[in-house]
């Protein structure tokens, strides 16, 4: 990789230049060596194709959630036992073998060598560390709890990792089967259908309008493939897309929370994910505003985004917050708000609130074990039907021409 840089000379004298390099912190050794300090780098052509490239492809670009919350323990493990914060960095960097996260690592570590905080070091990589991870970082390195702050931020990434897994995991069955179902209906619409629709023909019969709609959709699919198979992808996308913009999430997210079933299950999983955010936060020692901001971040659903932002109002104005979360009932369980009271009246919400999390969080873990076997009869019903109406609509025709002979 090539380098634009600046760097102070030992003698003080301030200069540019270019360098051919591995990565930043090659450069900066390499420029010590010399007897320079490295004071910025930039790379050179790749690195702004890398920016747009991430921020089209940003799935490409994620390092994976566990994969942060083992360099969080590890990173609290190490400083606890004694290591400076460069070393431990240095060791993380050398035993990934996750090329994306080690050139972070190795970022971290070159800022840390320039006298910046962790904390401060991570704002360089917004799209791999949260609000949460490094306001829970800055609380740390102010209280000189840092290793402490970092295994509470292990916990809390896990625990909520944990929960998206159970919750995403719940919604697999369901959508496989759905799928499958559409794949051998257009199957059956491209290589059985027209078969059948050839014996139609010769009985020359008047069809019934079902089986008429049946016939002409498989002439479509068959005569018309290329023209079908624009009209997926048009609708596959067109649903991606509008799905990313402001008015399709606030149309999605208003579905998702009145789904049966479904809904209440992703109303546990946020009040888990809030109470159990809030706590670490507040046990870190982020003020009370600020951690509902942070929280108010790591929240999909507008719905419940909206909520949070009243409540952050109302803790600026000095007043109590559980009665934010009582007036929406339907989004946060009144269990939530109520414990959230007496943690305000006995001053120890967030011990209240980790054990909001707690209950949510197991409550949640049996509902998705169940959810497969509630869901299962109802997606045999929906397979049923559709089975049902597609044999009638092709056998009818064919006993009306039985019982006219």
């Amino acid at each position: 990789m090539r380098f634009k840089f600046k760097a102070i000379k030992g003698t003080g004298e301030r200069y540019e230049g270019t360098m051919e390099s591995q990565s930043k912190f090659t450069l900066y050794n390499d420029l010590k060596t010399e007897g320079n300090m490295l004071v910025s780098a930039e790379e050179i052509g790749g690195a702004k194709f890398e920016k747009v490239f991430y921020k089209l492809f940003s799935f490409l670009g994620n390092v994976p959630t566990a994969l942060k919350i083992s360099f969080a323990k590890n990173l609290s493990a190490m400083t606890k036992a004694g290591l400076s914060l460069s070393r431990a960095l240095y060791v993380i960097e050398r035993q990934s073998n996750n090329a994306r996260f080690k050139s972070v690592v190795e970022g971290l570590n070159l800022e840390i060598k320039k006298g910046k905080t962790l904390s401060d070091a991570m704002k360089n990589y917004p799209n791999i560390f949260s609000n949460l991870f490094i306001s829970m970082a800055k609380a740390g390195e102010e209280s000189g709890g840092l290793a402490d702050a970092l295994a509470n931020v292990a916990l809390q990434m896990d625990k909520t990792y944990r929960l998206q897994k159970k919750v995403k995991g719940a919604m697999i069955y369901p959508a496989v089967i759905i799928s499958v179902m559409l794949i051998v209906g257009i199957l059956m619409f491209i290589f059985v259908v027209p078969g059948i629709t050839a014996t139609f023909k010769e009985l020359n019969t008047e069809l019934p309008f079902s089986t008429k709609v049946i016939i002409g959709i498989s002439d479509f699919l068959t005569q018309h493939w290329f023209l079908a198979l624009i009209a997926i992808l048009v609708a596959v996308f067109g649903v991606y897309f509008s799905a990313k913009t402001a008015v399709g999430k606030k149309l999605r997210d208003k579905v998702v929370v009145r789904l049966p079933l479904v809904g209440e299950l992703i109303m546990e999983a946020n009040a888990a994910r809030v109470a159990r955010t809030l706590s670490s936060l507040l046990t870190a020692g982020v003020p009370v505003a600020e951690s509902i901001h942070i929280t108010k971040d790591i929240v999909g659903n507008h719905l419940y985004r909206q909520v949070l932002e009243e409540a952050a109002t109302v803790v600026e104005k000095g007043e109590n917050i559980s009665s934010v979360f009582m007036k929406h009932p339907k989004l946060y369980p009144t269990f939530v708000g109520e414990m959230m009271g007496v943690g305000e009246e006995t001053g120890n919400m967030a011990a209240m609130l980790s054990e909001v999390a707690i209950f949510y969080e197991n409550d949640v873990d049996e509902r998705t074990k169940d959810l497969s076997t509630i869901i299962e009869p109802v997606l045999m019903v929906i397979i049923g039907a559709a089975v049902g109406f597609f044999a009638l609509s092709m056998v009818t025709p064919i006993y009306s021409v039985m019982d006219n002979v």
